[in-house]
Protein backbone atom coordinates (compact mmCIF):
# COMPACT_ATOMS: atom_id res chain seq x y z
CA UNK A 1 0.00 0.00 0.00
CA UNK A 2 1.47 3.46 -1.13
CA UNK A 3 2.61 5.29 1.65
CA UNK A 4 0.31 8.35 1.36
CA UNK A 5 -2.76 6.01 0.55
CA UNK A 6 -6.19 7.26 3.20
CA UNK A 7 -6.37 3.91 4.78
CA UNK A 8 -9.50 3.99 7.14
CA UNK A 9 -8.73 2.94 10.58
CA UNK A 10 -10.28 -0.46 11.38
CA UNK A 11 -12.46 0.54 13.67
CA UNK A 12 -14.14 2.25 11.25
CA UNK A 13 -15.27 -0.46 8.99
CA UNK A 14 -17.76 -1.25 11.45
CA UNK A 15 -19.47 1.65 11.71
CA UNK A 16 -22.97 1.42 10.51
CA UNK A 17 -24.16 5.21 11.07
CA UNK A 18 -26.25 6.51 8.06
CA UNK A 19 -27.66 3.16 7.24
CA UNK A 20 -30.84 1.44 7.67
CA UNK A 21 -31.53 -2.20 8.72
CA UNK A 22 -34.12 -3.69 8.46
CA UNK A 23 -34.99 -7.09 11.44
CA UNK A 24 -37.53 -9.80 10.83
CA UNK A 25 -38.80 -11.00 14.44
CA UNK A 26 -36.86 -8.60 15.65
CA UNK A 27 -39.13 -7.98 18.55
CA UNK A 28 -37.66 -10.54 20.54
CA UNK A 29 -35.08 -13.43 21.57
CA UNK A 30 -32.04 -13.44 19.28
CA UNK A 31 -33.53 -10.74 16.92
CA UNK A 32 -33.67 -8.16 19.05
CA UNK A 33 -30.36 -9.09 20.06
CA UNK A 34 -29.37 -8.59 16.59
CA UNK A 35 -31.39 -4.94 16.53
CA UNK A 36 -29.50 -3.82 19.38
CA UNK A 37 -26.10 -4.40 18.10
CA UNK A 38 -26.95 -2.55 14.66
CA UNK A 39 -28.40 -0.18 16.62
CA UNK A 40 -25.25 0.51 19.15
CA UNK A 41 -23.16 0.22 15.76
CA UNK A 42 -25.28 3.41 14.50
CA UNK A 43 -27.75 1.75 12.28
CA UNK A 44 -31.50 3.10 12.03
CA UNK A 45 -32.73 -0.12 12.82
CA UNK A 46 -36.60 -1.36 11.55
CA UNK A 47 -37.99 -4.01 13.66
CA UNK A 48 -40.42 -5.97 11.27
CA UNK A 49 -42.55 -8.52 12.82
CA UNK A 50 -46.29 -9.38 13.36
CA UNK A 51 -46.68 -8.21 16.93
CA UNK A 52 -47.45 -4.29 16.64
CA UNK A 53 -47.05 -4.08 20.58
CA UNK A 54 -43.86 -6.07 20.73
CA UNK A 55 -42.29 -4.35 17.79
CA UNK A 56 -43.09 -0.53 19.32
CA UNK A 57 -41.59 -1.62 23.39
CA UNK A 58 -38.26 -2.64 21.24
CA UNK A 59 -38.38 0.11 19.14
CA UNK A 60 -39.07 2.56 22.42
CA UNK A 61 -36.48 0.63 24.38
CA UNK A 62 -33.56 1.51 21.86
CA UNK A 63 -35.07 5.16 20.99
CA UNK A 64 -34.69 5.85 25.26
CA UNK A 65 -31.01 5.06 24.66
CA UNK A 66 -30.41 7.18 22.24
CA UNK A 67 -31.04 4.85 18.61
CA UNK A 68 -32.76 5.34 15.66
CA UNK A 69 -35.79 2.96 15.04
CA UNK A 70 -38.96 2.62 14.06
CA UNK A 71 -41.50 -0.86 13.46
CA UNK A 72 -43.42 -2.50 10.41
CA UNK A 73 -46.15 -4.95 10.90
CA UNK A 74 -45.37 -7.88 8.50
CA UNK A 75 -46.19 -11.51 7.91
CA UNK A 76 -42.65 -12.83 6.25
CA UNK A 77 -44.93 -16.06 4.86
CA UNK A 78 -47.02 -13.36 3.06
CA UNK A 79 -44.63 -12.10 0.30
CA UNK A 80 -47.91 -9.22 -0.29
CA UNK A 81 -47.68 -8.30 3.35
CA UNK A 82 -43.66 -7.79 3.07
CA UNK A 83 -43.96 -6.03 0.12
CA UNK A 84 -45.95 -3.88 1.54
CA UNK A 85 -43.85 -3.53 4.78
CA UNK A 86 -41.29 -2.55 2.26
CA UNK A 87 -42.64 -0.09 0.33
CA UNK A 88 -44.12 1.87 3.53
CA UNK A 89 -40.06 2.87 4.23
CA UNK A 90 -38.69 5.99 2.56
CA UNK A 91 -35.28 4.99 3.61
CA UNK A 92 -33.15 2.70 1.73
CA UNK A 93 -32.28 -0.34 2.89
CA UNK A 94 -28.78 -1.40 4.16
CA UNK A 95 -28.91 -4.17 5.54
CA UNK A 96 -31.79 -7.07 5.99
CA UNK A 97 -31.54 -9.53 9.09
CA UNK A 98 -33.84 -12.27 8.27
CA UNK A 99 -34.31 -14.01 11.55
CA UNK A 100 -37.90 -15.19 12.08
CA UNK A 101 -38.17 -18.37 12.90
CA UNK A 102 -39.80 -21.18 14.13
CA UNK A 103 -39.45 -24.61 15.76
CA UNK A 104 -41.36 -27.96 16.72
CA UNK A 105 -39.96 -30.82 18.85
CA UNK A 106 -41.90 -33.68 17.35
CA UNK A 107 -40.53 -37.54 16.06
CA UNK A 108 -40.92 -37.69 12.03
CA UNK A 109 -43.67 -40.00 12.37
CA UNK A 110 -45.96 -37.46 14.30
CA UNK A 111 -45.00 -34.52 12.03
CA UNK A 112 -48.38 -33.73 10.07
CA UNK A 113 -48.16 -32.05 6.67
CA UNK A 114 -50.06 -28.85 8.36
CA UNK A 115 -46.76 -28.55 10.68
CA UNK A 116 -44.34 -28.95 8.11
CA UNK A 117 -45.11 -26.72 5.82
CA UNK A 118 -45.73 -24.07 8.58
CA UNK A 119 -41.93 -24.57 9.48
CA UNK A 120 -41.01 -24.34 6.06
CA UNK A 121 -43.29 -21.58 5.07
CA UNK A 122 -41.37 -19.14 8.11
CA UNK A 123 -38.38 -20.66 7.77
CA UNK A 124 -37.32 -20.92 4.44
CA UNK A 125 -40.28 -19.07 2.29
CA UNK A 126 -40.09 -16.16 4.69
CA UNK A 127 -36.34 -15.87 3.71
CA UNK A 128 -37.04 -16.26 -0.02
CA UNK A 129 -39.62 -13.54 0.15
CA UNK A 130 -37.67 -11.23 2.15
CA UNK A 131 -34.45 -12.19 0.84
CA UNK A 132 -36.61 -10.99 -2.87
CA UNK A 133 -38.21 -7.83 -2.54
CA UNK A 134 -35.24 -6.37 -0.48
CA UNK A 135 -32.71 -7.75 -2.99
CA UNK A 136 -34.35 -5.88 -5.93
CA UNK A 137 -33.79 -2.91 -4.46
CA UNK A 138 -30.29 -3.74 -3.40
CA UNK A 139 -29.22 -4.55 -6.39
CA UNK A 140 -30.88 -1.26 -8.26
CA UNK A 141 -29.41 0.66 -5.54
CA UNK A 142 -25.53 -1.33 -5.93
CA UNK A 143 -25.34 -2.60 -2.62
CA UNK A 144 -26.28 -4.31 0.50
CA UNK A 145 -25.55 -6.66 2.98
CA UNK A 146 -28.27 -9.73 3.95
CA UNK A 147 -27.98 -11.87 7.03
CA UNK A 148 -29.65 -14.92 7.37
CA UNK A 149 -30.52 -16.34 10.80
CA UNK A 150 -29.42 -20.25 9.59
CA UNK A 151 -28.44 -22.80 12.74
CA UNK A 152 -26.01 -25.52 13.60
CA UNK A 153 -28.94 -27.84 13.12
CA UNK A 154 -28.35 -27.12 9.60
CA UNK A 155 -25.53 -29.38 9.29
CA UNK A 156 -25.91 -31.61 12.69
CA UNK A 157 -29.11 -33.63 13.93
CA UNK A 158 -30.33 -32.43 17.62
CA UNK A 159 -30.59 -34.90 20.43
CA UNK A 160 -32.29 -35.67 22.58
CA UNK A 161 -35.30 -33.44 21.02
CA UNK A 162 -36.16 -34.61 17.44
CA UNK A 163 -37.22 -31.48 14.64
CA UNK A 164 -36.27 -32.43 10.80
CA UNK A 165 -38.78 -29.74 9.65
CA UNK A 166 -36.93 -27.52 11.50
CA UNK A 167 -32.94 -28.78 10.61
CA UNK A 168 -34.53 -29.63 6.99
CA UNK A 169 -35.55 -25.63 6.92
CA UNK A 170 -32.00 -24.43 7.92
CA UNK A 171 -30.54 -26.90 5.73
CA UNK A 172 -32.09 -24.96 3.03
CA UNK A 173 -31.56 -21.65 4.67
CA UNK A 174 -27.94 -22.59 4.82
CA UNK A 175 -27.97 -23.43 0.47
CA UNK A 176 -30.38 -20.75 0.34
CA UNK A 177 -27.90 -18.17 1.17
CA UNK A 178 -25.09 -19.37 -0.76
CA UNK A 179 -27.04 -19.16 -4.14
CA UNK A 180 -27.97 -16.17 -3.26
CA UNK A 181 -24.60 -14.81 -2.64
CA UNK A 182 -22.93 -16.38 -6.11
CA UNK A 183 -25.55 -15.03 -7.92
CA UNK A 184 -26.10 -11.11 -6.46
CA UNK A 185 -22.20 -10.49 -5.70
CA UNK A 186 -21.95 -8.94 -9.17
CA UNK A 187 -24.39 -6.52 -8.18
CA UNK A 188 -22.55 -5.49 -4.72
CA UNK A 189 -25.05 -7.48 -2.48
CA UNK A 190 -23.42 -9.58 -0.15
CA UNK A 191 -25.51 -12.35 1.27
CA UNK A 192 -24.27 -14.40 4.68
CA UNK A 193 -25.28 -16.24 7.46
CA UNK A 194 -25.01 -16.89 10.97
CA UNK A 195 -25.81 -20.20 12.35
CA UNK A 196 -26.08 -20.51 16.24
CA UNK A 197 -26.15 -23.23 18.71
CA UNK A 198 -28.04 -23.62 21.72
CA UNK A 199 -28.57 -19.48 23.13
CA UNK A 200 -30.80 -18.16 26.01
CA UNK A 201 -34.10 -17.51 25.14
CA UNK A 202 -37.58 -17.90 26.15
CA UNK A 203 -37.99 -20.27 23.94
CA UNK A 204 -35.39 -22.83 24.57
CA UNK A 205 -35.69 -25.17 28.00
CA UNK A 206 -32.08 -25.16 28.83
CA UNK A 207 -32.02 -25.92 32.63
CA UNK A 208 -34.51 -29.24 31.95
CA UNK A 209 -32.10 -32.22 33.12
CA UNK A 210 -33.36 -33.98 29.89
CA UNK A 211 -32.14 -31.53 27.60
CA UNK A 212 -28.98 -29.92 29.40
CA UNK A 213 -27.30 -33.84 29.35
CA UNK A 214 -27.16 -32.99 25.95
CA UNK A 215 -27.51 -29.28 25.11
CA UNK A 216 -24.91 -28.11 27.50
CA UNK A 217 -22.98 -31.01 29.21
CA UNK A 218 -21.64 -32.37 25.55
CA UNK A 219 -20.45 -29.05 24.13
CA UNK A 220 -17.15 -27.93 25.05
CA UNK A 221 -17.70 -24.25 26.36
CA UNK A 222 -20.49 -26.40 28.35
CA UNK A 223 -22.81 -23.20 28.26
CA UNK A 224 -25.49 -21.74 25.93
CA UNK A 225 -24.75 -18.55 23.95
CA UNK A 226 -25.99 -15.19 25.61
CA UNK A 227 -28.32 -13.38 22.86
CA UNK A 228 -25.93 -10.55 22.99
CA UNK A 229 -23.02 -12.73 22.35
CA UNK A 230 -24.31 -13.32 18.38
CA UNK A 231 -24.31 -8.88 18.35
CA UNK A 232 -21.02 -8.52 17.09
CA UNK A 233 -21.18 -11.18 14.26
CA UNK A 234 -24.14 -9.63 12.55
CA UNK A 235 -22.04 -6.07 12.83
CA UNK A 236 -19.36 -7.78 11.16
CA UNK A 237 -21.58 -9.26 8.56
CA UNK A 238 -23.18 -6.30 8.07
CA UNK A 239 -20.69 -3.77 8.01
CA UNK A 240 -17.24 -2.94 5.83
CA UNK A 241 -15.20 -5.11 7.74
CA UNK A 242 -16.45 -8.05 5.93
CA UNK A 243 -16.49 -6.54 2.42
CA UNK A 244 -14.54 -9.60 0.82
CA UNK A 245 -17.12 -11.68 1.83
CA UNK A 246 -19.80 -13.61 1.03
CA UNK A 247 -21.41 -17.45 0.88
CA UNK A 248 -20.22 -18.00 4.19
CA UNK A 249 -22.39 -19.49 7.32
CA UNK A 250 -20.16 -18.52 10.40
CA UNK A 251 -21.40 -21.67 13.12
CA UNK A 252 -21.26 -19.99 16.67
CA UNK A 253 -21.96 -22.75 19.07
CA UNK A 254 -19.42 -22.62 21.48
CA UNK A 255 -17.55 -26.09 19.60
CA UNK A 256 -20.55 -27.83 19.88
CA UNK A 257 -20.50 -29.24 16.32
CA UNK A 258 -16.10 -30.15 16.72
CA UNK A 259 -17.73 -33.59 18.53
Amino acid sequence: MPANSHRPHVMQRFDLTGQTAVVTGGNRGIGEALAWALAEAGASVVIAARHAERNLAVVDALKAEGHQASAVSLDVTDPDSVESAIESLSAPIDILVNNAGICYHEPAIEVTPQRFLEVMNVNVNGVWYCSQIVGRRMIAQGHGSIINTGSMSGMIVNRPQMQPAYNASKAAVHHLTRSLAAEWAPHGVRVNAIAPGYVRTEMSPLERPEFRRYWIEDAPMQRPAEPEELGPMAVYLASAASSFMTGEIVVLDGGYTLF
